[in-house]
């Protein structure tokens, strides 16, 4: 099978010919149809972060595929079922985190794409527990940012709390930004869109975004707080300095929601205002299988558009350049 490879951490990715994975006692093997390209994938292959994945490896957890073959004591999947792999590969299901139905912050999780190899080959083998089945009313094409940009951003909703009337500010359009807009909005909030490129602001008005600033010509704080602040902040571009502009933009008793990874990034808060003002700075991880289902049928049911730009495999270390370069609307997919 073909399959893009990190030879070794910061070199480009390799397409091989690789053997066709055997699924182990169970997992499952999925045929893909269709794979998005995340930021993480990046910071994977370059090894950005403190905890490092082990060259080589295949990245990717937004794949969506077939299933051709069950490993032993497969009961809970059938040969032909439509699924995803997404970021959580497993988790251990009896930890404190687990059972309180946080599985996403289980200490013995592997994560597919970084722990194990993910969703950049024609084929991969997953946890049959953790293959979420796709519905018939959601493309592979779609299925695939879902999978990760879309469960993120819509469990960042969830984790702020929004409610109908607030306003929340979704700093960073692209692949996650673009369906965040679309989560707050479904959550009934007054949303506002920020980012640097102009052609993104646009996609976020046609999106529903109430209001939009251009972060490269206009100070997004004095923007937002003009208006009175906001609510809830969501940070989703992998920039420190937006990270800071996000915290800022809230108002009293307002909520920061962090949830892109800057390589090196460090917050700093001021805590006479953040305690005086009553404000949250809150960490929201992807979501749990059963917000990816969730974020499934709202996508069925026509609540939620992908705005997204197709591939083929071979040319990942392009599409790599074109996400860093911003050059892409919202989401890659690798189509199969």
């Amino acid at each position: 099978m073909k399959a893009a490879v990190v030879p070794r951490l910061g070199a480009p990715l390799q397409i091989q010919d690789r053997p066709v994975p055997e699924p182990g006692s169970g997992e499952v093997l999925v045929r893909m149809e269709a794979s998005g390209l995340c930021h993480t994938d990046i910071h994977a292959a370059r090894g950005d972060w403190p905890v490092q994945p082990s060259p080589p490896f295949v990245p990717g957890h937004e794949g969506v595929g077939i299933v051709t073959a069950l490993g032993p004591g497969v009961t809970s999947r059938s040969l032909g079922d439509r699924v995803a792999i997404a970021w959580l590969g497993s988790a251990c299901g009896h930890c404190r985190s687990c059972v309180a139905g946080w599985e996403t912050l289980c200490e013995s999780q592997t994560n597919s794409g970084y722990g194990r190899d993910g969703a950049f080959a024609e084929c991969a083998t997953v946890a049959a527990d953790f293959a979420v089945r796709v519905p018939d009313g959601v493309t592979s094409l779609d299925a695939a940012p879902l999978t990760c940009a879309g469960v993120t951003t819509y469990k960042a909703v969830k984790v702020a709390g929004v409610a109908p009337a607030d306003s929340v500010a979704v700093f960073g359009i692209g692949g996650l930004g673009h369906l965040a807009v679309q989560y707050a909005r479904i959550a009934g909030a007054f949303v506002t869109a920020v980012d640097i490129t102009e052609e993104k602001l646009v996609m976020a008005r046609e999106l529903g975004a109430d209001h939009t600033v251009d972060a490269s010509t206009a100070d997004p704080v004095q923007a937002i707080q003009a208006r009175g602040g906001v609510d809830v902040a969501i940070a989703l571009a992998a920039s420190p300095t937006s990270f800071d502009q996000a915290y800022r933009s809230l108002r009293r008793g307002g909520r920061l929601v962090c949830v892109a990874l800057p390589a090196g990034g460090n917050l700093s808060l001021p805590i006479f205002d953040m305690v005086l003002s009553g404000k949250h700075v809150l960490g929201s991880i992807v979501g749990t299988r059963n917000d990816l289902a969730d974020v499934f049928a709202l996508h069925a049911a026509g609540r939620t558009r992908v705005i997204s730009v197709e591939r083929k495999l071979d040319e990942v270390n392009d599409a790599m350049a074109e996400v860093l370069a911003s050059t892409v609307p919202a989401r890659v997919v690798f189509g199969f």
